[in-house]
């Protein structure tokens, strides 16, 4: 006893059973099982307990609570339950760990659901608890959550079992804890959030702006009728003093507590990094550039990025950002300074000439960071939809007769849209609104452009002409448009040259904007809100996903704090500039749907493939070697085989999808709340079968892996060395209102207006630190396929068709290594190329352009 006396009671434990009883106590003659109960906690990164509120023992637990036992009795009462405490028996670096035991009648059951009530002043993060000496064998229980304190919310966590039910199926014995629970999640919408809580709930994207702080700090509000928007999750900070709607900046931004990153996580877990990227080193690159307008003078500058490096301002504590990226930076052998010096990119290190050559410029539209926008010229002549009483005659400039010129006579323009030749990046109307607009900011321009393409029969593409649009001026100036080809003459070259890196800073803006930011994190968001409002974390479909939407809402929630906000790393380094979220918006008014989303109809939709049963993967590709489509349409069809197989396994016949009355709700508040602004647009599917289901899971699995993968996993490969890939253009073409001093300097040395064009020097390095981050795998990534969830072993086929998934991704590992050195394959192999492995499943650690995270991540 005195032991016990001095040992902290660390929690109190208690059991009821699955199985339904007339009365809730233990009769005197049932025979009672010793029943040990092993609680495992994580110490923080550091090994401390304190960071996560364990300092002389853990803080305690309360309620074990049993399932129903046999399939059968669940209509009468709940059974009680039986309490215990945990002590703390063992810790290391690792984990620390707490029993208790209890006595359990043998007619017990099976227990169903563990209730935790955390006594410490402080939160704490739970990995599991086994229980070992019921009848049925030894019972694990994953929790992987932080609990929070009982002195900041009195409610008990409740965590079920790994097993999963569908609702009509939930034992009796569980059905009142698994409706609180997401009643719980759900919230009331009131108030501010707490930093412990675990409410999920939307709201429009109204905290871009500050505008507290200026009138120009204020930002649109994102979400509703004038700028339809997916919702964010809400936080309930207060609104802005002098814009009532617009939500205050001040304070954290609240996430869901399981969402957060833990700190448990390596410090090189990415995002952290993200973060440190913006608030040490940006503002140390900043002091030490002091011009923000200077550009590069010559293109070794640029190289010396990655030999001599920048010098950066000494900080208090020395070596302190070489601990946070030591990729990026070095210290000087005499330790008084440290400098930021990239690592070549990968391209660079094969060709640093890669980015000059037109082809390459081809290439990664079909395999770069932005393969999603290559699209079929089906109509001639190209006209724009827009009202040409605002901006100007609707025709292309691009005729016929440039074309032809272009394709050298190997066939006509009517012949090259039937035979499917003719290709287009078309950056016309969705840009052209904001053109006078954008013209107004500082140091930045823009145009509308189109960039046409010819499929060699190489399947190789060729650019044809670039066509560089600008509207009619307030003032009074006529609509101005040009088309410029790759001559070879000086002059034309230079203009061709020019031209390109505008495209490029389109393309760039697009990608980053609406390929990666749009369609994979600001849509996946509210798929997230609805699981957790409306799935039962004992529900299989919210096991399936849940691992895909891991750490997704945190890092959206940095991006609006740093990335995505105003007079964030976007808005300053990208030619949108403060309109760049505002573009976001119209193109998922106009372009984004559902259904779309889904890769093989996204390439239908582009014109990049028509349905073919007798074609692999039934299509048939327009360009046959299309790395992005080709490996990303294996990917998927491997992604729909493991869906297929789960969902059927839970779903066999229509009648339990419409009687899932948490599935339903699901969907219909994802299309109704989540993306309520396009509830009545085109492209939801119904769900009313397996088979609808299995294409929508499909869909957001695709979304969250293979997408993202595709346009994340490659930023610094391919825009590490900004030439290839600009993300602004400051500066208007030369020959548009030609002034005489401008002209000069274009004849004189056109060099130097193509790195005035350029991104600034401060603008480049930012975008390229941030780059390298977000590109970067952390030690600690879940890989697609790689470790099945907990409750997938629990049931033998699942954890069977797992099995199969995982074997799928290994052996598509070993196709794209054969593809890549196919050499008939000329978009993914050749001298100097970059083999294309973005969609290769797995990876190493850090920046490989390779691996298909679970999850968006980073």
């Amino acid at each position: 006893m005195p032991a016990l006396q001095k040992s902290r009671r660390s929690a109190r434990v208690g059991l009821a059973s699955r199985k339904i009883k007339a009365m809730a106590s233990l009769s005197t003659t049932e025979k009672l099982l010793l029943v040990k109960a092993v609680l495992t906690a994580k110490p923080s990164s550091s090994g401390l307990f304190s960071g996560i509120g364990i300092k002389g023992g853990l803080d305690e637990f309360t309620d074990l609570v049993g399932e129903n036992a046999p399939l059968g009795a669940w209509t009468r009462q709940e059974k009680g339950t039986i309490k215990g405490y945990a002590r703390k028996k063992s810790q290391n670096v690792e984990e620390v760990t707490y029993e208790c035991e209890f006595e359990v009648g043998e007619e017990f059951g099976e227990v169903g659901a563990i209730l935790v009530e955390n006594e410490h002043h402080k939160e704490m993060y739970l990995k599991g608890i086994i229980l070992d000496g019921l009848v049925g064998g030894p019972l694990s229980i994953t929790c992987d959550s932080w609990v929070h304190s009982k002195f900041d919310n009195p409610q008990k966590r409740v965590f079920f079992t790994n097993k999963c039910y569908l609702p009509k199926e939930t034992p009796s014995g569980l059905r009142r804890l698994r409706e609180e629970e997401l009643a719980i999640l759900r919230g009331n919408g009131q108030g501010k959030r707490e930093s412990y809580e675990r409410i999920y709930d939307y709201d429009v994207y109204n905290d871009l702006g500050n505008p507290d702080s200026g009138a120009d700090k204020k930002r649109p509000v994102l979400g509703g009728k004038e700028l339809p928007y997916p919702r964010r999750c809400r936080t309930g900070r207060p609104r802005c003093r002098t814009d009532p709607q617009s939500e205050s900046r001040s304070g954290s931004r609240y996430v869901p507590r399981d969402e957060q990153f833990s700190t448990i996580k390596s410090l090189t877990f990415s995002a952290k990094t993200v973060y440190s990227v913006v608030h040490a080193l940006v503002p140390s690159l900043e002091t030490a550039i002091v011009d923000a307008d200077l550009g590069f003078p010559f293109f070794t500058a640029i190289d010396q990025l990655f030999n001599e490096g920048i010098n950066l301002p000494p900080l208090q504590k020395q070596g302190f950002l070489k601990d946070l990226f030591p990729r990026l930076v070095k210290t000087v052998t005499d330790a008084s300074q440290d400098i930021l010096r990239f690592e070549t990119p990968e391209t660079m290190e094969r060709d640093r000439f890669f980015w000059f050559s037109d082809e390459e410029f081809a290439r990664q539209t079909l395999a770069g960071i932005n393969p999603y926008t290559i699209q079929l010229v089906t109509e001639w002549p190209l006209k724009s939809k827009l009202d040409p009483k605002i901006y100007g005659p609707p025709e292309s400039a691009i005729t016929t007769e440039i074309v032809e010129r272009e394709i050298k006579g190997f066939m006509t323009i009517e012949e090259a849209i039937k035979q499917k030749k003719l290709f287009m990046l078309d950056y016309h109307d969705l840009y052209l609104p904001y053109v006078n607009k954008v013209r107004q900011l500082k140091g930045t321009t823009l145009y509308g452009s189109r960039t046409l393409f010819f499929l060699t029969p190489d399947e190789t593409l060729k650019p044809l002409a670039i066509e560089l649009t600008r509207p009619p001026t307030e003032d009074g100036k006529p609509q101005w448009k040009q088309v410029f080809t790759p001559f070879c003459h000086s002059t034309s070259m230079w203009l061709w040259r020019l031209a390109k890196a505008h495209v490029l800073a389109h393309d760039s803006g697009y990608h980053q904007l609406v390929s990666h930011w749009l369609r994979t994190h600001c849509a996946t968001e509210p798929y997230i809100i609805a699981a957790n409002r409306q799935l039962s974390e004992m529900h299989p479909i919210y096991k399936l996903l849940h691992p895909h939407f891991r750490y997704t809402m945190e890092i959206n929630a940095l991006a609006r704090g740093f990335l995505v906000n105003g007079e964030g790393i976007i808005e300053s380094s990208f030619s949108p500039g403060k309109f760049s979220m505002e573009l976001s918006a119209v193109a998922y008014d106009k372009q984004w749907q559902f259904d779309l989303q889904a890769l093989p109809n996204d390439l239908i939709s582009r014109g990049l493939a028509v349905e073919d049963p007798t074609a692999p993967h039934g299509l048939k590709l327009a360009i046959e070697d299309y790395p992005f489509a080709n490996d990303g349409l294996l990917l998927w069809d491997t992604i729909k085989e493991w869906v297929t197989d789960y969902v059927n396994h839970y779903y066999p016949d229509p009648s339990r999808i419409a009687s899932d009355k948490e599935l339903q709700s699901w969907w219909t508040e994802i299309r109704t709340v989540g993306h309520g602004d396009k509830k009545d647009s085109p492209g939801w599917p119904d769900l009313k079968t397996p088979s609808d289901l299995i294409h929508i899971i499909t869909t957001m699995v695709w979304v969250a892996s293979g997408h993202h993968a595709a346009v994340n996993f490659g930023q610094y490969t391919y825009a590490g060395y900004f030439p290839n890939r600009p993300t602004i253009a400051r500066t208007k073409m030369p020959i548009e209102d030609p002034i005489e001093e401008e002209l000069k300097m274009f004849w004189e040395k056109p060099e130097g207006v193509l790195l005035k064009c350029f991104p600034s020097q401060i603008q480049a390095t930012k975008v390229m630190a941030i780059l390298d981050v977000l590109s970067n795998h952390s030690p600690d990534e879940e890989y697609l396929g790689q470790d099945p969830e907990p409750a997938w072993k629990e049931e033998p086929e699942i954890k069977a068709a797992f099995e199969r998934f995982s074997g799928r991704l290994k052996e598509l590992e070993g196709i794209i290594d054969a593809r890549n050195t196919d050499q008939s394959f000329k978009n993914r192999s050749g001298a100097g190329i970059v083999p294309y492995e973005l969609l290769k499943p797995f990876s190493e650690p850090g920046v490989t352009g390779k691996g298909v995270p679970y999850s968006i991540s980073i």
